[in-house]
């Protein structure tokens, strides 16, 4: 793969060029360095404290596997336990203690280097990781990319040629949230590439994708969430490419929402299950891919169109997809619906079939570009604004004080029902509804004290 230049980079903060040292890259503006760890450019805007909470949620990942592990020693010890449950729980279990190894060692360059995270730097910027991602998250698409998804991968290719065409030229291209880096891997060898970019924020599954490209082997365990059989719980699968990419496909770790590129860098920008998970809205987004893509640059989009925003007006429907993109600047796009298999291991019972949206359109013309993506609100960030009273606030103060009322009852003496009397006598609620909201709430808390944590 390509040994990173600074001048394929501007800087995610202030976007000023940045320049290439011994210690990584720089940004003089704001007397940033921004690392390499294991050997992939760590361009997020906040460097040091990205790195701090990645590290983090691995080692939340590691004690995952560690508690799961002690539940299974639990587990093991009862005699009244099936033969064949006792196999399987002792496979399961020696399989989570080897995949322990493998995420440590994978994940080794995360703690090379003496990093050392600012929180002020992290709040100022208003970045952060999504709360729901973690360095397992989509997993399973390590094996989906390059084990035993072929039939998904090339269908999936198919659908970027149904509306590039074979003989496309896609000159520079930038794979947003690659993922493991299977489509840029298959972009990049088969069509006609002057260099691909591929960028994702996931540590885990930019490694898998580094180890791939190189042309190395790596043996991971899958663990599929409804087994075919009974060893399918925990399958050892060997995870390799067809064959080493060459050095025009390189890797960046960055935010997706910052993208650390001069305005006009790409050819061609490839957006693979992103549109409608990520947080930025599509017309923000759209207007971020314009400014990335040079004059007469195409965006090429695939995947699904399962958008989930708390907004109902920002879950787009196929025809407001094709007017957002037409309005951000590019042509009509030239659209291709098929329905392709979607995550069908042969180890589990899980799988289905996905109808992908995928199009393709042409920059006519530069919009504005948006606003610097913020995460957070200025008076969360600073601390010195005024707490806004919403209304969800206030909902959610009056349900906090409610259950730390309860929460005091509970002496290893009172039931319910003394528990629902007192509520009563307090005035919050009568007797009969306290009853069934004391109940409801004891019995969220046991089913999640009872539930695994899990990998």
């Amino acid at each position: 793969m390509a040994d990173a230049s600074a001048s394929q980079f501007a800087c995610p903060r202030c976007d000023s060029a940045l320049t290439k040292g011994e210690a990584g890259f720089t940004c003089s503006a704001c007397d940033v360095v921004f690392p390499v760890v294991g050997d992939i450019p760590w361009l997020f805007s906040d460097p040091d404290a990205s790195l701090s909470e990645w590290r983090n949620r691995l080692h939340m990942a590691i004690q995952s596997i560690s508690q799961e592990r002690a539940g299974i020693e639990i587990e093991l010890k009862r005699k009244e336990l099936r033969a064949l449950s006792r196999r399987r729980l002792e496979r399961y279990d020696e399989a989570l203690k080897q995949h322990q190894k493998k995420l440590k060692t994978l994940t080794k360059p995360l703690f090379d280097g003496d990093i050392n995270a600012k929180l002020e730097t992290y709040l100022a910027l208003r970045t952060r990781l999504p709360i729901d991602q973690g360095l397992n998250t989509y997993y399973a698409n390590v094996h989906r990319d390059w084990s035993w998804g072929d039939e998904e991968n090339t269908a999936s290719i198919a659908q970027i040629r149904a509306v590039t065409h074979d003989n496309a030229s896609l000159g520079r291209v930038l794979v947003l949230g690659a993922g493991a880096g299977r489509l840029a891997y298959d972009v990049h060898e088969e069509f006609d590439c002057d260099s691909v970019v591929a960028l994702d924020f996931n540590p885990l599954l930019l490694f898998v994708a580094q180890s791939m490209f190189r042309g190395d082997k790596l043996k991971l365990y899958e663990f599929p969430i409804a087994p075919a059989s009974l060893e399918d719980d925990a399958v050892l699968r060997t995870l390799k490419a067809p064959a080493a990419a060459d050095e025009s496909l390189s890797l960046v770790f960055a935010d997706a929402l910052r993208p650390p590129f001069p305005a006009e860098s790409f050819d061609t920008v490839v957006t693979p299950w992103l549109i409608d998970v990520i947080s930025a809205d599509l017309p923000v987004l759209a207007a971020r891919i314009n400014g990335l893509l040079k004059e007469d640059g195409r965006w090429v989009n695939f995947g699904s169109l399962a958008f989930d925003s708390p907004k109902k007006a920002r879950c787009y429907s196929p025809e407001e997809v094709k007017a957002i993109v037409a309005e951000a600047g590019f042509s009509d796009p030239y659209v291709s619906q098929a329905r392709i298999p979607y995550m069908c291991s042969p180890a589990s019972r899980h799988g289905r079939v996905e109808k992908v949206f995928t199009f393709s359109a042409w920059k006519e013309r530069s919009v504005k570009a948006p606003a610097r993506h913020k995460a957070l609100p200025d008076w969360l960030v600073t601390g010195k604004g005024a707490v806004p009273l919403t209304q969800s606030f206030r909902t959610q103060a009056m349900t906090t004080q409610i259950y730390s009322f309860i929460m005091s009852l509970i002496d290893g003496r009172r039931s319910i029902e003394d528990m629902a009397k007192v509520l009563e006598k307090q005035q919050l609620m009568g007797r009969d509804e306290a009853f069934v909201a004391i109940r409801t709430f004891l019995t969220k808390m046991y089913d999640d004290s009872q539930r695994s944590s899990g990998f």
